[in-house]
């Protein structure tokens, strides 16, 4: 349904956007993610129409319309600080746009009755915007974006302003609806957690640049880089080089380790960085291959196991899950799962 083809755009001599392209099928949301000053924003907006790429184009149902006003697009825009109407009610929050349509009162009546119903807030439609909470206000502003029926939906960072315990929720609402109407959706968001929850495929964005796509559970199985890795979380990487192809493995100043390695040809001496699975322990270890030594930091209860964190004589320290957990001030020696030991190499 959506295109966005070789999107590129600077403001004065800061490229933000470098030679962008994807597409978003019917029905899909697609999350843009990543760190702030990477792109996502400005992206949406170029999808919006509230900017201009500076080359490139943006297309919808194989129609380029790159120079299409945002009115003439027929997309529905949530912010991130709602941009709602102080002085007016929950239900002509809703209808204001329906109204600057030219719509009939009979079809505002009904399409603001279901935009709220689907946000469970029929019953706050006589209140002042202002009387609500954060998240009931969330509610509203997506009820306002849904009310037009809206051929893509676009959302910037529609959580980031609420607690943990209330974004969660909402998060699993906004699924819901989302799954409901059947509606393109594109997501920003910088957190990865709420990228997984929501997103049926992620776009990594970093300085501009696409560095990663697939599903969460490919991306996250699979990060094609170092940046990647540590971006969502998995900060257990290890600089090593080949010591062998047949079989492979790779020599780190914590000792020899056989990784999994998919789609990548390596010749000995080639450098690589190791990624060492959170989960990767499967017993205790002697010192050979696939063997993790060092000194209990510190131990956390995490609900299902027990996070704990090492640091080894090469000066590393790795963070690994376990079901028993040993003291702190202990020393341990783990051998890893060979498919809980990815190699990465890149460029």
């Amino acid at each position: 349904m959506l295109e966005a083809r070789h999107i590129s755009k600077s403001y004065d001599s800061h490229r933000v956007l470098r030679d962008v392209t994807f597409v978003v099928a019917r029905g899909e949301t697609v999350c843009l993610l990543g760190p702030s000053g990477g792109g996502k924003s400005t992206m949406l907006r170029i999808i919006a129409g509230l900017e201009i790429p500076d080359a490139g184009q943006i297309l919808w149902a194989g129609r380029d319309i790159t120079d299409v006003p945002p009115h003439r697009r027929g997309f529905g825009l949530m912010f991130q600080d709602y941009a709602l109407f102080p002085h007016m009610t929950v239900w002509d929050n809703v209808a204001f746009g329906l109204r600057m349509r030219g719509i009939s009162r009979a079809d505002i009546e009904r399409r603001v009755k279901d935009a709220l119903t689907r946000v469970n807030m029929l019953d706050f439609a006589s209140r002042r915007v202002t009387d609500l909470s954060g998240g009931e206000q969330q509610r509203v502003a997506l009820a306002r974006t849904l009310a037009p029926r809206p051929a893509l939906l676009m959302l910037d960072e529609p959580l980031g302003s609420l607690d943990r315990a209330l974004r969660k929720r909402l998060l699993e609402d906004l699924r819901h609806i989302l799954r409901e109407e059947d509606t393109p959706a594109v997501y920003v968001t910088h957190d990865q957690e709420e990228a997984f929850a929501i997103a049926d495929r992620l776009i990594l964005l970093r300085d501009g640049r696409i560095e990663q796509e697939g599903t969460p559970e490919a991306v996250y199985a699979r990060p094609r880089s170092v940046w990647v890795a540590r971006f969502l979380g998995l900060d257990n990487v290890l600089a090593g080089r080949v010591a062998s192809t047949t079989p492979l493995q790779v020599r780190t100043p914590e000792g020899i380790f056989t990784p999994t390695c998919e789609g990548i040809t390596l010749r000995v001496g080639d450098p690589v960085t190791l990624l060492l699975r959170p989960r990767a322990v499967e017993g205790t270890g002697k010192g050979n291959e696939n063997c993790i030594q060092g000194h209990v930091e510190d131990v956390i209860f995490v609900g299902d196991g027990y996070r704990v964190e090492v640091y080894t004589s090469a000066g590393n320290t790795f963070t690994f899950w376990v079901e028993t957990p040993p003291r702190v001030g202990e020393n341990v020696s783990w051998t890893l799962r060979v498919e809980g030991i990815q190699c990465i190499r890149e460029g």
